[in-house]
């Protein structure tokens, strides 16, 4: 096996594997967030409260039902956008055409009182789920052995991603919803449902997060506090990438996941700010990030 600066090779693509995962991770989760913004202009800090919530949906589905996994990735996903649709009608569309700000501080505090509610009913010690039998087990690559469940992450976040490209940017339907939300009057004149296609917007950028969860459940402990700790880097990966920009958003993830990965190699105190520090340089050098439009 080579060795690259010194360190094993073996080592190092080990690393990069688990970085393409984390990514992976990162660009089901900014996805939401950048469709959310690129559509509504909502800075929606209660992403990582409805990424929680899928989780919860699946474990009780588990727990309380006796539906498995692949049931979870449906339903929670579908459970927690009827919620969504709820939170729009009554709270969200309060904050269009008002400053971004606005809607980053009402949603931050929605996200506060979700946690709060999770936190009382479930408290904060992490809830099992368990892995689906059919996805038990490790792949041997030669070089390290890899979790089947890894593996599908990685496929079922890609996947997602690139279907949800396709939908917005490259569809009729895509089309429609990009017009509705930058000139709202003239879709309306052609006789389409401007309101109801903005409540799917925001529910469809729900539903992501839930998905995202429903992956997340059997790696990570069920707990209220699992969408606080990933959305700060999650948000830093969305504004590296261009607020609003899928592409950008899904190319940063897996860009930053590999980069994180790296550093975790040569240099591991700085793999947990290396995101930041990428953020801060391209703030400077393209302040609309690397996919965003200059306004």
């Amino acid at each position: 096996m080579f060795t690259l600066f010194g360190m094993p090779g073996q080592l190092l693509l080990g690393q990069l594997l688990l970085g393409l995962i984390n990514g992976a991770f990162y660009a089901l989760l900014s996805l939401g967030l950048a469709v959310i913004f690129g559509m509504l202009h909502i800075i929606n800090f209660a992403h990582g409260a409805l990424y929680m919530m899928g989780a919860f949906v699946a474990w009780f589905l588990l727990e309380k039902l006796g539906l498995g996994y692949w049931w979870a990735l449906v339903l929670a996903p579908g459970t927690v956008a009827i919620f969504a649709y709820f939170l729009e009608k009554s709270v969200i569309r309060r904050l269009y055409g008002i400053d971004p700000m606005y809607g980053l501080i009402l949603t931050y505090g929605l996200s506060l009182i979700i946690q709060g509610l999770f936190r009382n009913a479930f408290g904060d010690t992490g809830l099992p789920y368990s892995l689906p039998t059919t996805l038990q087990g490790a792949m041997d690559v030669g070089f390290m052995l890899i979790p089947l469940y890894r593996i599908w992450v990685v496929i079922a976040a890609l996947v997602t991603c690139f279907a949800t490209w396709y939908l917005i940017e490259k569809t009729a339907l895509g089309s429609r919803l990009r017009a509705a939300t930058e000139n709202a009057s003239l879709v309306r004149s052609f006789g389409l449902n401007v309101p109801r296609m903005i409540t799917l917007t925001y529910m469809g950028g729900a539903a992501l997060a839930a998905f995202a969860g429903v992956l997340a459940a059997p790696i990570y402990s069920v707990n209220p506090n699992m969408g606080e700790n990933f959305m700060i880097t999650v948000f830093a990966i969305v504004v590296i990438g261009g607020m609003g920009s899928i592409l950008g958003s899904i190319v940063a993830s897996i860009g930053l996941g590999i980069l994180e990965g790296i550093m975790k190699v040569f240099y591991p105190e700085a793999s947990v700010i290396v995101i930041f520090v990428a953020m801060i340089i391209i703030l400077l050098t393209r302040p609309a990030g690397l996919f965003g439009k200059q306004t």
